[in-house]
């Protein structure tokens, strides 16, 4: 593997777990102001950071690279509301977004078609990140007071 491409894999590694991070810090906020619901999807969204991580280490191993696992930067701490914190969702799953697109880019510019490959599993998770998020900020919009308490309840059914 080309030594730009194994640093590019690890840092992206360390974006997804500082991913989990921020999900994690959502979460907590969310459940210590009663938002239960907003708290378990949260939760589950870093538990879903984890996996993509470890997806990205296992990838590096399989092709004989070296995972070198970098410090975490603190996550934010505290949003004005769950729509704000939904909002930074969203730039931040925009953010990873872009970061699978360079990465595919480079994998592109040295012919690895393998990482190519495997990031393609990346490139349409993204698309359905951003979607996801996307469409609960826009029930947020229209839901109101009342609508949030339900839209709580909704989130926090979530199952993966």
């Amino acid at each position: 593997m080309h030594n730009e491409i194994l640093e590019a894999l690890n840092d992206q590694l360390n974006l997804e777990l500082y991913s989990a991070y921020v999900y994690q810090a959502m979460g907590a906020q969310m459940e210590e102001e009663g938002w239960e619901g907003f708290a378990h999807w949260m939760d589950m969204q870093a538990e879903e950071e984890l996996e993509h991580a470890r997806k990205i280490y296992d990838f590096i191993n399989e092709r004989g690279g070296r995972v070198e696992l970098q410090a975490i930067d603190k996550p934010p701490f505290e949003w004005d509301s769950v729509v704000s914190a939904f909002e930074t969702a969203l730039e931040h799953e925009q953010k990873v977004t872009q970061s699978i697109n360079d990465i595919v880019s480079l994998a592109r510019e040295e012919d690895d078609y393998a990482t190519e490959s495997f990031l393609q599993w990346f490139v349409d998770e993204q698309v359905e990140e951003e979607d996801t998020v996307e469409g609960i900020l826009d029930k947020m919009e229209k839901a109101g007071d009342q609508g949030m308490l339900m839209l709580d309840s909704v989130l926090g059914r979530r199952e993966e």
